[in-house]
């Protein structure tokens, strides 16, 4: 059988935050206003403006006053902030190089788990946080930590072998090999099988969960 087919494209180009705050709110009316299915003769009727005014706003010639961008959002049924969506939206990236990453301690690490953080960032649009961790486990670690949070986990071994439980079940985790789970189950390494062991864990929750 053929793989499945990603319900999203992973290599769709997103079009670049804009510069110009004339462009971005030019663009934005045009997308919502696509999204309404309405032409412009249908918003210049529904907001009183005239079609020429509207073109020259969508197409970025002109800076619309905040009276006119109030006109607009009534008409729309969106916030006014909406216009200014494209121009305020910020990208972030945090790059952490080799041997950089915090040193931290989650609840319920056992000695000799180092966990180093590799990054945050804010809750993004859709409200998820996520932390990226580089997981080492040498000889001196305990086994059977239990971990139990919000949200899902997923794990990348990178080095060594471990015996890694999610719930009722166990898995021989070795090089290579991933592991995607519901974290609200009780999990953890329960077996050192190869050591010292590496991992990466990657954890998404909802902004206000992991108190």
């Amino acid at each position: 059988m053929p793989p499945p087919k990603l319900s999203q494209d992973p290599h769709r180009l997103r079009e670049a935050r804009e510069k110009n705050l004339e462009s971005a709110i030019g663009r934005e009316l045009r997308e919502i206003r696509y999204k309404r299915d309405m032409t412009v003769a249908d918003l210049a009727q529904a907001t009183g403006l005239s079609v020429g005014m509207l073109s020259k706003i969508e197409n970025g010639v002109t800076s619309p006053s905040l009276t006119t961008l109030q006109t607009l959002a009534e008409a729309l049924s969106i916030p006014l902030t909406s216009f200014f969506r494209r121009f305020e939206e910020r990208r972030e990236a945090v790059h952490v190089k080799a041997g950089e990453g915090v040193e931290t301690e989650r609840a319920g690490t056992r000695a000799g788990h180092q966990y180093r953080l590799l990054g945050h960032l804010g809750a993004n649009s859709s409200g998820v946080m996520m932390e990226p961790y580089l997981i080492s486990l040498t000889t001196e670690s305990d086994v059977f930590p239990t971990f139990q949070h919000e949200g899902v986990e997923i794990l990348y071994m990178l080095e060594g072998e471990v015996g890694y439980r999610h719930g009722e079940k166990s898995f021989h985790l070795r090089p290579g090999d991933s592991l995607f789970f519901d974290a609200d189950a009780p999990h953890g390494p329960d077996e050192l099988i190869s050591l010292p062991a590496r991992y990466i864990s990657i954890i998404a929750y909802p902004q206000g969960g992991q108190g």
